[in-house]
């Protein structure tokens, strides 16, 4: 008997995973090119409440709901509006790294395209953030809406003349609803348990959170869902492929254990 141990086949997963010091410069890179880019658009106060006044005709033109009716759900008590805030400040950017951190791990070739996908997002709401300020709901007394995040805390915002570390009139598109997307959508497209559409309820949590504490309109998710479903539509998700034995391959399959040549015989 052989018991020579011949390797499975590689998975195409495996040989697909980039360098991960590459990968982190580059991500890191991407993260710095998007706060800077930011900062570059501050300071347009006049045009950012204009902008905001114009959204807020529109969303009510076109019959959009009320933000104000989501608000009135969550200050029904101060554990939920609470909540809220605290899903709005803390879960928003690790979720997104933990996701990448994942897809890096388990499903490098769905990484990839994840990352491509997240980078154009975010650079198409970089432009829109730079060539249309737009101060959110809760600046705008029209709206009748509150801060929840400083009366009942937590506040990732200081007073707007002196917040120097974040654009506050960066409402359009919302990247919190835009990356919840992305993630609940490539979860579903990188697992295969009948639960994984359970994902979803990410971003419809993550929209009632940014509309019902009002930093966020009902057209700034909408535009964050358009940008991403033009990325997607440019950004194709990886296909299976056929192996050289004629099977096909999925990539979103474990690797195959190795085996014993000749321990059959």
């Amino acid at each position: 008997m052989n018991a020579r141990t011949e390797p499975a086949e590689a998975e195409p997963d495996a040989i697909a995973r980039p360098p991960l010091v590459r990968e982190l410069l580059l991500v890191a890179g991407l993260f710095l090119v998007y706060k800077f880019g930011r900062q570059l658009a501050t300071g347009h106060t006049g045009e950012a409440f204009h902008n905001a006044h114009r959204v807020w005709d529109l969303e009510r033109a076109v019959h959009l709901p009320g933000e104000g009716s989501v608000q009135a759900v969550l200050l029904h008590g101060d554990t939920l509006v609470h909540i809220a805030n605290t899903y709005y400040a803390t879960v928003h950017f690790p979720i997104t790294v933990g996701f990448l951190v994942w897809l890096y791990l388990r499903r490098p070739t769905h990484y990839v395209w994840a990352r491509r996908i997240l980078a154009a997002l975010t650079t198409a709401a970089l432009v829109l953030h730079l060539t249309f300020p737009l101060a959110p709901p809760r600046m705008l007394a029209v709206t009748g809406l509150v801060d929840t995040a400083q009366l009942y805390g937590p506040s990732v915002y200081g007073p707007p003349e002196s917040d120097h570390l974040s654009n506050q009139f960066a409402a359009m598109p919302s990247l919190h609803f835009g990356w919840a997307l992305m993630v609940a959508i490539g979860l579903i497209a990188a697992t295969r348990s009948r639960w994984r559409w359970l994902w979803l309820l990410h971003p419809l949590v993550t929209l009632l959170v940014i509309v019902g504490t009002a930093n966020h309109y009902w057209l700034d998710a909408i535009a964050a869902g358009a940008l991403l479903g033009l990325a997607l539509a440019v950004i194709h998700l990886p296909h299976r492929t056929v192996t050289t034995a004629g099977r096909a391959h999925d990539d979103l399959a474990p690797a195959e254990e190795p085996v014993l040549a000749g321990a059959a015989r």
